[in-house]
């Protein structure tokens, strides 16, 4: 994969995101130029993955500036718009996290709005590159079956999800940069399937090894001994290590548990918040029914069916067998939680 690659990428006069719900088969950019077009692609999913969400806010914070010196906005107004991007998505922190660093520069004016968020970009790069070889020690610490490992990860957590190189990932990419990775088995992960569509992508662009499985296939392949270790990225991690990450995560490690291999969780310090005491009070965001009762359109359900579609579940922090962030790796479910390590 090209080591430029960058789902968000600021153009001088505003963003262009790869837009993600066309992957794999068309690869195009979204200009944003607004903060509707920005809070839109959030939503819609243009641009999704915790790191890449925040980087997007980030940079953000400089659409609303440019588009209320456009438009005349009073500074009320603008401090509105801000306000919007924020809580574009409620349960993924980094957003919230970057938005405002990079807000509290609004006085000094653009140039200093837009180094604060090229700065939050470039360190989250740093980040998933560190996280990747402390989660690749830990990892070939913990699993040593005398040949390369077999990984099993959920949802998208490479470099589209993120600033550059991925979280979890980030992880698979550094052991198979080792030689240290025999194959990948990548969730297709409901209900959008950026399993399928972005970590198959990605997979395939470097050439990594992998089958694409179904949600529901996760729990048998760990149980039947075909994975070493399962990785997976967060959207935001309680101080007690409760992790909230796409619906499906919890079923993962709850087999690994009873399969006893390790579970790791990857995400940067940034989606550590250290204010939310247990995954009890994450803010679980619910879409639209119709992603489960229809596909492409067609109403698949019968017509009086309702639809249940959280976006995320939450692991509890007892069956995290380890939190790797860009400090190093944290064995949660043996007691070193975020809120005691990472103040």
């Amino acid at each position: 994969m090209p080591q430029e690659l960058r789902a968000v990428e600021w153009t001088g006069s505003g963003l262009a995101l790869i837009d993600q719900t066309l992957l794999p088969h068309r690869t195009e950019t979204v200009d944003v130029r607004d903060v509707d077009t920005l809070v839109g692609a959030i939503q819609r999913l243009v641009v999704r993955g915790a790191p890449a969400i925040g980087a997007a806010g980030a940079y953000g914070v400089a659409i609303a500036l440019l588009q209320g010196e456009r438009e005349g906005w009073t500074e009320g107004q603008l401090r509105e718009a801000v306000g919007r991007v924020r809580e574009a998505r409620p349960t993924a922190v980094n957003l919230m996290v970057c938005v405002d660093r990079v807000a509290a520069r609004l006085p000094e004016g653009l140039d200093a709005v837009l180094e604060e968020a090229a700065a939050v970009q470039s360190e989250d790069v740093e980040a998933n590159r560190a996280m990747g070889a402390f989660g690749a020690d830990w990892l070939l610490g913990k699993v040593s079956p005398g040949r390369p490992l077999r990984i099993l990860t959920h949802c998208n957590t490479g470099a589209l999800a993120t600033a550059g190189w991925g979280t979890a990932l980030g992880v698979i990419r550094e052991l198979h940069a080792r030689g240290s990775l025999e194959v990948v088995y990548a969730d297709e992960t409901r209900p959008l399937l950026q399993g399928s569509r972005l970590t198959a992508w990605e997979l395939a662009q470097e050439g990594i090894p992998h089958y694409v499985q179904a949600d529901g296939a996760a729990a048998g392949t760990i149980l039947r001994g075909e994975v070493d270790a399962a990785i997976v990225g967060a959207d935001r991690i309680a101080a007690n290590g409760d992790t909230a990450n796409k619906v499906g995560t919890v079923g993962v490690a709850l087999a690994c548990a009873d399969a006893g291999i390790p579970f790791l969780v990857a995400a940067p310090t940034t989606t550590v918040d250290l204010a939310t005491k247990t995954g009890d009070d994450i803010h679980i965001e619910l879409r639209d029914e119709a992603e489960v009762l229809e596909w492409a359109g067609v109403r698949t359900a019968p017509a009086g069916s309702r639809g249940h579609n959280p976006a995320f579940d939450v692991t509890p922090g007892r069956l995290v067998t380890g939190l790797v962030t860009e400090r190093g790796v944290l064995e949660v479910s043996a007691g070193e939680l975020p809120g005691d390590r990472l103040q």
